[in-house]
């Protein structure tokens, strides 16, 4: 099993990355994939040609609520429970599986309850060859360590010195909270051309790889504006076609967990 988990800014384009990736395994037939929408604002279904009728998150709150009110706890364990609605709620498609995390906790004490969710997402990830996991913006799943035991982190940054500097700050985070991640690489999205000397340059001074330059494609904007899934861009995709050297570069990395 390989996963790859997606990190970065707010409007970098993860969950264009996201996409392009399980559409490069499921279109290669490389193996099962499950995709995980771990951003509350569940979008991953969208681009991915997918339909959303539940979250784990809606899944979460009605067990609790279960709990108070009696319903849950009659002849089946909470863990038994959480565990047939997990399956239940995975969006399978006829290439790609999609589970949605959906919203974040609200009041009370989740632990236990996360906990759980924890080792029956892990279970589940072990049934695919390929786990693609769409994280929220910024680095809050970093620091509440709910992104772990990932072969590749790949932090996803625009063009921009400032944001390759933000994507420094990621990988140092991880490190500092030592995640298991095999290795963690810097994927530069919606480059117009060469990369400019100064971010080239300090993409030089960094302490991370660069995994990948995805190129600013326009036939993503188009698709994104009436709703089409991305993974229906044409092998001459040019932003495809990267994902697909990206993808391929993976497979040959070998990493460290």
């Amino acid at each position: 099993m390989l996963t790859i988990a997606l990190a970065g800014k707010g409007g970098t384009g993860k969950t264009t990355v996201a996409a392009l990736l399980v559409r490069h395994f499921a279109c290669k037939r490389l193996g099962t994939v499950l995709a995980i929408d771990a951003d509350p604002s569940s979008n991953l279904n969208l681009v991915l040609g997918l339909p959303l009728t539940t979250t784990v998150g809606d899944i979460r709150e009605a067990m609790l609520a279960g709990v108070q009110n009696g319903s849950v706890g009659t002849g089946i364990t909470r863990h038994d429970f959480l565990k047939a609605e997990i399956r239940l709620a995975v969006e399978e498609g006829d290439t790609v599986d999609l589970l949605a995390m959906g919203r974040p906790e609200g009041q009370g004490c989740y632990c236990p309850v996360n906990h759980m969710l924890r080792q029956i997402i892990d279970g589940l990830g072990q049934r695919y060859d390929f786990v693609v996991i769409d994280n929220e913006a910024g680095m809050e799943h970093l620091s509440r360590r709910t992104t772990r035991d990932v072969d590749f982190l790949l932090i996803v940054t625009d063009p921009t010195v400032r944001g390759v500097k933000a994507a420094e700050g990621i990988v140092k985070l991880a490190s500092d909270l030592q995640i298991n991640v095999g290795r963690a690489m810097l994927v530069v999205n919606r480059v117009d051309g060469e990369l400019p000397p100064a971010l080239r340059q300090t993409l030089d001074g960094l302490n991370a790889e660069l995994a990948g330059v995805i190129p600013a494609d326009p036939r993503v904007g188009e698709f994104d504006a009436v709703g089409r899934p991305l993974v229906e861009l044409g092998a001459d995709s040019p932003a495809a076609q990267a994902i697909e050297a990206l993808a391929e570069k993976l497979l040959r990395v070998p990493t460290i967990i």
